[in-house]
C-alpha cells in the first residue's frame, strides 16, 4: 500500500516540477488568448506578409511609367530617326541663316541611307518596358537597329515636310524676296504698258516705260525697261533691220511680240518664285496676229523688182477662243515618280472618257483637260507633292517654248 502513495506522490512532483519550469509567474500560456499579443506570418509563393502585394504595386507604377514616356514603337523610333536627321542636317528653324547648309541640295535617297547607317550603329534599348530576356537577348531584339528601319521613310518625308516649310518660311521674311516682290510688281506695270504701247513709236514706248518701271519706281530700273521696249523687235537679226529699212518703220515688231513681252514678265516672276519659295503662276492668253499671213517688207521688194508675186500662206480657220490659256496646271492626287508616268497620265487623261476611273486624276480634271485641249491648251503642268512635270501635247513656238519654261523653271521637261 505504502509503495502505491509512493508511485502517485512521484508522478504528481514531476508533473508540477515542468509546469513551473516552462511558465515563470505572471505569464500567459501558448493557448491563452485573454493576455499577450498574436502574430499571424502567412507566406505565399515565399514571399512574407504583404510583399506580394507591394511588388504588383511597384511593378503597375513602373508599366503606368513607361507607358506615358514611351507608349509604342513608333513613337520611340521618331525620336531616334529625327535625332539622326538632326544631327546630319540641323536642327529646323525658320530663323536664316540659322540651318546647316548640308542638306540644302540633299536629295531624298541620301538622307534615307544616312538615317539607316545611323540606325545600324544605335544597338541601345530602345523600349526598357520590354522583360529582361528581350532586352538582353542575344540577336538584340529591343534595339534600334532591329525595330525602327521600317519607319525611316515614313519619318523621313516628314523631316523633308517640315524642312521645307521653314525654308519657304525663311525665303519669304529675306530681304532678298522683298526686293523680288517689288521688282515683279514694277514689272507687271510695264507689261500692261508694253502691251499697249507696243506699237507706238520707240521713244513713246520708252518713255511710258520708264514711267511706270524706272529707275525711280520701286523695284524699277533702265535694264528692266529696255527689256520690255526691246522684246518682240524685227531688227533682232540682219534680216529684221533689212526688212526696217525697205519699209521705213525703224518701231517694227515681229508677228510674235505679245508672247515676247510674256515672256520677259515670266522671267521676273520666276526670279521672285526662286527667291521667296512661292509658286507664282503667269496665266497668259494665245497672241494671234492679224498680219500673220500677209507677205513682209522684204518680200513685196522682191515682187516689185521681179514682178511676181510670193504666194500667201493659205487663210486658217479663225479660232474662237483665241484668249485661251497656253498651258493648264493640273494637281495629281498620287505620286508621279518619272516623267514616263506623268506622260502617260496626261495621255490616258485626254484620249480616254472623262469617267473612266484614275488613280491620278478625277472625271472633273480630265473634263477640263479635254475642254482645254479643245479650245487650244498646248501644255499641261502636272504637280504631286514634291514635283512637278511639264508635258506638252502638241507643238509649241519657240516664244512659247520659253514662256512656259521660264514660268516653270523648276519643273521637269523633255
Amino acid at each position: 500500500m505504502k509503495n502505491i502513495f509512493f508511485a502517485f506522490g512521484l508522478i504528481g512532483a514531476v508533473i508540477g516540477v515542468s509546469d513551473s519550469y516552462a511558465l515563470s509567474a505572471g505569464t500567459v500560456g501558448a493557448t491563452d488568448t485573454s493576455r499577450g499579443v498574436s502574430v499571424y506570418t502567412p507566406t505565399t509563393n515565399g514571399q512574407r506578409g504583404n510583399q506580394g502585394l507591394a511588388n504588383a504595386y511597384k511593378q503597375n507604377q513602373r508599366n503606368t511609367y513607361y507607358m506615358v514616356t514611351q507608349p509604342d514603337v513608333d513613337s520611340a523610333c521618331r525620336e531616334k530617326i529625327y535625332k539622326c536627321l538632326s544631327d546630319y542636317c540641323g536642327d529646323v528653324t525658320v530663323v536664316p541663316g540659322q540651318r546647316s547648309s548640308r542638306c540644302q541640295y540633299a536629295t531624298e535617297s541620301e538622307l534615307y541611307n544616312y538615317a539607316l547607317l545611323c540606325l545600324q550603329k544605335d544597338t541601345s534599348v530602345l523600349l526598357p518596358q520590354y522583360n529582361t530576356n528581350t532586352r538582353t537577348g542575344a540577336r538584340g531584339l529591343n534595339t534600334a537597329a532591329r525595330l525602327c528601319p521600317s519607319y525611316v521613310q515614313q519619318e523621313l518625308m516628314s523631316y523633308l515636310s517640315m524642312s521645307n516649310m521653314a525654308d519657304q518660311l525663311s525665303k519669304s521674311h529675306s530681304d532678298l524676296c522683298l526686293q523680288r516682290r517689288q521688282e515683279l510688281e514694277a514689272a507687271m506695270s510695264c507689261h500692261s504698258v508694253a502691251l499697249a504701247y507696243g506699237n507706238e513709236t520707240a521713244s513713246m514706248l520708252t518713255t511710258q516705260l520708264t514711267d511706270y518701271c524706272g529707275a525711280g519706281v520701286p523695284g524699277g530700273s533702265a535694264e528692266m525697261v529696255t527689256r520690255f521696249a526691246n522684246a518682240g523687235n524685227v531688227g533682232a537679226n540682219i534680216w529684221g533691220w533689212a526688212e526696217k529699212i525697205v519699209s521705213l518703220d525703224l518701231n517694227k515688231k515681229g508677228s510674235d511680240w505679245q508672247a515676247a513681252v510674256d515672256a520677259v514678265l515670266a522671267g521676273y516672276t520666276n526670279r521672285m518664285n526662286l527667291a521667296c519659295g512661292d509658286n507664282m503662276q503667269l496665266n497668259t492668253v494665245s497672241h494671234t496676229s492679224g498680219a500673220a499671213n500677209q507677205p513682209t517688207a522684204l518680200q513685196t521688194a522682191a515682187a516689185l523688182a521681179i514682178g511676181v508675186a510670193f504666194p500667201t500662206n493659205p487663210v486658217e480657220a479663225e479660232n474662237p477662243y483665241e484668249n485661251w490659256s497656253v498651258y493648264m496646271d493640273v494637281q495629281s492626287r498620287s505620286e508621279l515618280w518619272d516623267y514616263d508616268t506623268a506622260y502617260q497620265v496626261i495621255q490616258a487623261a485626254l484620249t480616254n472618257p472623262a469617267t473612266t476611273q484614275n488613280a491620278f486624276l478625277t472625271s472633273a480634271q480630265m473634263d477640263n483637260m479635254q475642254t482645254a485641249y479643245k479650245r487650244g491648251t498646248k501644255a499641261f503642268i502636272i504637280r504631286d507633292s514634291a514635283r512637278c512635270y511639264i508635258i506638252p501635247v502638241t507643238t509649241l513656238t519657240k516664244q512659247e517654248t520659253s514662256l512656259i519654261a521660264q514660268s516653270f523653271a523648276n519643273c521637269i521637261s523633255k
